[in-house]
């Protein structure tokens, strides 16, 4: 998942439930897990606002932006694949 979150935040800060929205199937002790390791390792930063109840916002550090060029090759590489899968199921009919 963790992958999936840092795809999730390319676009700005979110909120724990916004996130959790976004990655389907995802439980919530599994995300929290999952950005807690993530933050420990500075992929992702946490930024805790002093209200009641508590909100906090997630974001992309410096170190888990730098890992937009391998993301991106991934991308590349899935859509390169769909269209190799839709042109051999095309040839074989």
């Amino acid at each position: 998942y963790k992958s999936v979150v840092i795809w999730s935040l390319r676009n700005g800060k979110k909120r724990f439930s916004e996130l959790q929205k976004s990655l389907t199937g995802i439980s919530q002790k599994v995300l929290t897990e999952k950005l807690r390791s993530m933050e420990e390792k500075g992929l992702v930063t946490r930024e805790v606002f002093p209200e009641v109840p508590p909100r906090g916002e997630y974001s992309l550090s410096d170190l888990g932006t730098s890992l937009y060029p391998v993301l991106d090759a991934l991308e590349d590489w899935g859509w390169g694949y769909k269209k190799l899968v839709a042109e051999t199921t095309h040839d074989a009919r």
